[in-house]
């Protein structure tokens, strides 16, 4: 006889219950992916209480769809839009948090690729790759199991077609009632959501404004007052000077100004103030806002260097294709040597010659460093300036101007080189008992507060060892304009921060800073908030117009 206390269930039961479950399963599949975005986007569980009107409009369409293979190509498609979004969202927040700004699906796409770069010189290519593959295989998985929630919830409906349309007839009525009064479940959350929709309009918009701004760079880079000048009238008021033009990795306004981390590199600024008086230096110092946040620096580069306002890969590409006067060609052709020093490449740089007219580059393969890699850093910024003194301004040799960039302030900012003698650098192998003092990123990582006191070491390891570098050396000769890149990500900088960089030009002889007096700028390394901002791509006519005949 049966277990009275414990009856089996009749099969029938067993497949009305599985089937019970399966469809919870894909009504809850349905209803997170469509909410998911604007969880992303607020990282607020609130944004889950709303209505996924994407999935309502859906399914309705589903429903009514009396074709079967139609109804499996609409699920698709909708279910692709509603994962999109997702992809969307979350690169977009991404993107804000590392480089301020949204992705733009129009001039963004290169971007992901030097993220990818960055990901793996961080954590080791392994893992990036395999970062990649899990998130390919998440997104495909993601659509499958949407599209299949959607037929089956479709299918659930279809059989009760007159009470669903009418269900959804009234939620969506609700919805528009709701949506034209103003009314809220919640402050600040909508009382439903169309995320897919949305995001979608927002890119077609985006993409309409990147033309419109396109059009603008053309007009832009179509005219140039500079280009046909003669040689001769070119930078005459720096005649025999040697000139630098300094990149400091991630060094923003925030390093400098009204943060937690700013005052220990202010102490390292007014110690350089000290320095460089002692030595007879003089320095101005003021803002420029760069055309770039949190990472691709070689836009700001490009946009000091040309004048025109490069603030996408997509317009790096077509600028350096051309044939625009910049701040390098313009010492060439009017008799300086130039010099690039990038100590993070390690491979040929085409654009470095074609476009900057560099005729010598140097990098991570050919400085003859020794030493260990500093994280993203391959290179320690101090060897990257010792090595410069003693191979090119040491020698006897002709006028020259270079861009060095200094990248030990890099995310992750960890671990950091320390300051070690001059004397005793030598091909780098003093570093070897350095990287141990560092904590690995996964470690400081998990906390904001560790990252930003990070950052602002190696701001000030950056800044100190440049002050000793030009104590040291004490050339009568050098002109040097310091300045950052851009603002370090939203971890360091917060939410919202501006995109203005601290910008220095130092030099012995009075006559260099005389001649810019008329900019305003400050007579400081730690530039005041009151200090002159400019863009950064007026910086190159001013320069030339200081400078020239």
């Amino acid at each position: 006889m049966p277990d009275r206390q414990h009856p089996r269930r009749h099969p029938g039961q067993r497949r009305r219950a599985a089937a019970t479950i399966r469809t919870v399963l894909a009504a809850v599949t349905v209803f997170v992916a469509s909410l998911a975005p604007g969880l992303i986007a607020s990282w607020s569980p609130l944004a889950l209480l709303r209505i996924p009107l994407d999935a309502v409009v859906a399914l309705v369409v589903l429903v009514l769809l009396p074709w079967r293979p139609a109804r499996r190509i609409v699920a698709v498609l909708a279910a692709t839009l509603i994962v999109l979004s997702i992809v969307g969202t979350a690169l977009d927040r991404t993107f804000t948090a590392t480089v301020g700004r949204t992705f733009d699906v129009v001039t963004g796409w290169p971007e992901l690729s030097d993220g990818y770069g960055v990901v793996s010189d961080s954590t080791g290519p392994v893992l990036a790759v395999l970062l990649v593959v899990l998130l390919a295989t998440a997104a495909i998985g993601a659509t499958v199991a949407v599209t299949a929630s959607l037929l089956h919830l479709a299918a659930v409906l279809g059989r009760r077609r007159a009470p669903s349309l009418i269900g959804a007839s009234a939620v969506t009525a609700g919805w528009l009632a709701l949506a034209l009064v103003g009314a809220q479940l919640v402050p600040g959350q909508p009382v439903a959501a169309a995320d897919a929709l949305s995001e979608t309009v927002a890119k077609v918009d985006q993409a309409a404004a990147a033309e419109r701004d396109q059009a603008a760079f053309d007009r832009a880079g179509a005219t140039d007052p500079y280009a046909q000048l003669p040689a001769s009238d070119l930078l005459t008021g720096l005649k025999g000077k040697d000139v630098i033009i300094a990149f400091v990795e991630s060094y923003g306004q925030v390093a400098v100004q009204g943060t937690p981390f700013s005052s220990g590199v202010d102490a390292v600024l007014r110690d350089g103030d000290a320095q460089l008086a002692a030595h007879g230096y003089s320095e101005r110092s003021a803002f420029l806002t760069s055309s770039t946040f949190g990472g691709i620096s070689w836009l700001a580069h490009a946009t000091l260097q040309t004048g025109l306002w490069v603030d996408s890969q997509q317009k790096y590409d077509q600028v350096t294709a051309g044939h625009r006067l910049t701040l390098s060609d313009a010492f060439r052709r009017a008799g300086w040597r130039t010099i690039s020093d990038v100590p993070s490449d390690t491979k040929p740089w085409p654009v470095g010659s074609s476009f900057y007219h560099y005729g010598t580059q140097l990098n991570a393969t050919n400085v003859g460093y020794q030493g260990p890699k500093f994280s993203y850093a391959r290179v320690p910024d101090q060897y990257t300036l010792s090595y410069f003194q003693r191979h090119e301004l040491a020698r006897p040799h002709a006028p020259l101007m270079a861009e060095i960039d200094f990248v030990s302030s890099h995310t992750p900012w960890t671990p950091l080189p320390h300051p070690v003698p001059w004397d005793a650098i030598g091909d780098g192998s003093i570093y070897d008992s350095q990287p141990a003092q560092g904590l690995p990123p996964s470690t400081v990582w998990q906390s904001r507060q560790h990252v930003q006191e990070l950052y602002g070491q190696s701001i000030q390891y950056t800044m100190g060892s440049l002050f000793s570098f030009l104590t040291t050396f004490d050339d009568p000769n050098l002109v040097m304009v310091v300045l950052g890149d851009h603002q370090p990500a939203s971890v360091v900088s917060g939410a919202g921060a501006d995109h203005d960089v601290p910008v220095s030009i130092i030099a012995k002889d009075p006559a260099v800073t005389q001649r810019i007096a008329s900019w305003g700028w400050q007579p400081t390394m730690l530039p005041s908030p009151t200090a002159p901002v400019w863009r950064m791509d007026a910086f190159r006519n001013r320069f030339f117009s200081a400078y020239g005949g």
